[in-house]
């Protein structure tokens, strides 16, 4: 076949084009496989260069979608179908056969006839003192001190070597009705024992992330002496029933709302949350909340029958790590 110079030039070109870009192609391939993952890259501030380029890439593709999916759910209207609801480890939660309703005629009768009841029926204030263990150190001194201000008619009183089984007769004798003990490792606080008194139970938690009032940021002044309000959140089985009410007999059952002051303890996957917080109302609709402090997270190691007695106790329950942790969906409290 017969093909002009030019002809035969802009093929050579175009060849010469293709092998180009074919050659680009490659080293592109080469430079980055399929199975390219940020982590090879060797150099550390080229590797955090590239992560953040990709962190912001998903970031941009996560609003467009949801930009996307705003824009076809108005244009649908009422045909739009419903939100999806996020999978959670809370609402995968695997059903507890012990789960409880607060209406249940059982469970109000048993309420109506523990070592809470006297409370919650108003025959009994409650009367707290707040220990450590022996020689304490400066930081576990200011939470108890700290916690004293956040329970109305709780007394601080330092250990001086004393064991529990000869402090607590002297408290039923002096008409305490909870005995609080602080422990602390590496001047750290790491453990709190509630005994109820005179007749028990005694619950054993394991403490974490105590942060007192001066190492919170924004935090409001100082508690003032009014009853606070009460909040138990998500204590939904047999045993967090009576978890609930032990931290519930705590405070006076008659809070004074003028102070308007609020103490939560929330339960998220068996970890307990305590938050106290000064609320004041903006308008009909919003409300400010400081929060005072301090905060701390508890987690229940065991629930012990009549009171503290670590030999021959009989207890209700004992946290067992490598059985009851093996299924994250599974929650005891």
């Amino acid at each position: 076949n017969f093909m002009s110079p030019e002809g035969a030039a802009k093929k050579s070109g175009a060849d010469q084009e293709e092998v180009e870009v074919k050659m680009e192609k490659t080293e592109a391939e080469a430079a980055f496989p399929p199975t390219f993952s940020v982590s090879e890259i060797k150099n550390k501030q080229r590797r955090h260069l590239m992560f953040m380029k990709l962190k912001q890439e998903k970031r941009k593709q996560k609003i467009q979608l949801k930009k996307k999916k705003k824009k076809e759910r108005e244009a649908l209207g009422d045909k739009a179908p419903p939100k999806e609801v996020p999978k959670t480890i809370e609402n995968q939660r695997v059903y507890d056969e012990t789960t409880v309703d607060p209406e249940d005629e059982e469970v109000r009768f048993d309420e109506g006839t523990d070592e809470f009841s006297a409370y919650f029926n108003g025959l009994t204030n409650p009367k707290v003192l707040i220990t450590t263990s022996d020689r304490p150190r400066g930081r576990t001194v200011k939470f108890c001190e700290q916690l004293a201000t956040v329970i109305p008619n709780a007394h601080v009183y330092y250990r001086r070597g004393l064991a529990l089984k000869r402090i607590i007769p002297q408290c039923i004798a002096r008409n305490f009705t909870y005995l609080m003990v602080i422990n602390e490792d590496r001047k750290v606080p790491n453990g709190l024992v509630l005994c109820h008194l005179p007749d028990g139970p005694t619950a054993h938690f394991k403490v974490s992330s105590v942060r007192l009032r001066k190492e919170m940021k924004r935090r409001g002044k100082d508690p003032t002496e009014h009853f606070p309000e009460v909040i138990l959140n998500n204590f939904s089985t047999r045993l967090g029933h009576s978890i609930g009410r032990l931290f519930a007999a705590l405070f006076p059952q008659d809070p004074q709302f003028v102070g308007r002051q609020v103490a939560t303890f929330h339960n998220q996957r068996d970890f307990i949350f305590f938050r106290f917080h000064r609320y004041i109302f903006k308008n009909e609709k919003k409300v400010g909340i400081q929060e005072l402090g301090p905060r701390f997270t508890l987690k229940l190691r065991s629930l012990q029958k009549g009171t503290f007695d670590s030999k021959f106790g009989e207890y209700e329950w004992v946290l067992k790590r490598h059985e009851m942790d093996a299924c994250r969906r599974k929650f005891q409290l």
